[in-house]
């Protein structure tokens, strides 16, 4: 079974010839005994894996990737199969797709407590790792991979390396920032309208012309097999889940109406809380809260969007402009910073800095007179005192 596995490894390394490396890959700390890097479909994970592999290679370190949802392992005992791995002198695990295995987490903790080997894994969800039976989330460090960010979309798309920037630089030092990536030979609005329609997942620039439908088959998967392979959900009840992508589409965000969606979904209140727990888990829904203080709890999302706007225009018939820049602003700050409704302007990010989405000619009547609020603006270049070009919070990470 190993040298079967060792022939398909070195099959796929061959169809993967990706060199650009994502902002995720820089920011690992290897030396860990046991990494999680969880994410959509289509987001990289196999593609950070198999370049850890290349890496490991080039130092003579002995590796093996396995994709855990190989046909042939049906039946195997994965336990088994490390230790032939770890008795030939194994040093480094890749498991992609663990999800796909039954009773993974329980597997993962012993090869954590009876091997010295290092692991690197895979998944869909890390809800499912951190509330394991197993406890495995002490053993485990985990890491989320987004989609690109519009800083990585410009990266790969024109060959070029950009810095990316810290929410409190954007604040302070924008006018300086957005006039040095200005410099770039690429026109900055037009690439921003390119990236705000296909530029989040990057499989787009293999499956240009069918995109959108790729993307649709992927959202598929991951209700059809990843979520119910965790046991979130049965097969007979994924339409609802998608049912429910389609009526989020049609609500508005400043008009959540849980009644209203859960009647349109045809689902009950209780399992709407749920299903939008899963989608947000399974990155196809992004879920703002209001800010609380102390003791009080929100029980439910003040707004909710679908993850980025290239699902918008992928699932939905008509696409508002306040929505998609709402959406492109809540996906790429959420990524790295805490970010809630705010009373007062729209978002409140790390209960400090007030931001108000809006065009060009956005005013700051909403936030007038509010410290460190600003207003991130649409269709300009460069900003102006606390006016910013919304495309510069695509640099965060």
């Amino acid at each position: 079974m190993l040298s079967n596995i060792k022939k398909y490894q070195e099959r796929l390394k061959k169809s993967f010839k990706i060199h650009y490396k994502r902002y995720l890959y820089h920011t690992l700390n290897f030396d860990d005994k046991m990494i999680g890097i969880f994410g959509a479909r289509g987001v990289g994970k196999t593609t950070t894996l198999f370049q850890y592999l290349d890496q490991l290679e080039h130092e003579d370190k002995k590796a093996l990737y396995i994709s855990l949802d190989y046909p042939f392992l049906s039946g195997v005992d994965l336990i088994d199969l490390v230790e032939e791995y770890a008795n030939e002198g194994g040093e480094y695990l890749l498991l992609d797709e663990v999800h796909r295995f039954e009773n993974f987490a329980s597997y993962l903790k012993t090869i954590y407590d009876l091997f010295d080997i290092k692991v690197v894994f895979t998944s869909s969800s890390a809800t499912s790792i951190l509330n394991a039976k197993s406890d495995l989330s002490r053993r485990v460090t985990l890491y989320n991979l987004g989609g690109f960010s519009f800083r990585e979309y410009l990266e790969f798309k024109h060959n070029v390396v950009l810095d990316q920037y810290e929410i409190a630089d954007i604040f302070s030092s924008h006018i300086e920032i957005s006039t040095t990536i200005a410099l770039n030979t690429f026109n900055i609005l037009k690439e921003f309208k390119a990236y705000i329609e296909v530029g989040y997942y990057p499989f787009y620039f293999d499956k240009q012309t069918s995109y959108y439908q790729n993307l649709l088959n992927t959202i598929n998967l991951t209700i059809d097999l990843d979520l119910t392979s965790l046991g979130l959900i049965e097969q007979k009840y994924t339409y609802k889940l998608k049912k429910l992508l389609e009526v989020i589409c049609e609500s508005k965000p400043f008009e959540v109406n849980y009644t209203k969606i859960a009647a349109l979904a045809e689902i009950s209140r209780v399992k709407l809380y749920d299903y939008l727990s899963y989608l947000h888990d399974g990155q196809m829904l992004l879920l703002v809260d209001e800010k609380s203080d102390g003791l009080k709890k929100v029980q439910k999302a003040a707004k909710i969007y679908l993850n980025n706007t290239n699902l918008l225009f992928a699932y939905c018939a008509n696409c508002e402009i306040g929505t998609l820049r709402e959406t492109f602003f809540a996906n790429q700050v959420s990524h790295k910073y805490k970010l809630n409704i705010s009373k007062q302007g729209d978002f409140l990010i790390d209960k400090k800095f007030i931001v108000e989405i809006g065009g060009k000619n956005k005013s700051f009547e909403q936030i007038k007179d509010l410290p460190n609020s600003f207003v991130a603006a649409d269709d300009i270049m460069r900003g102006n005192g606390n006016k910013i070009p919304l495309w510069l919070f695509g640099f965060l990470y």
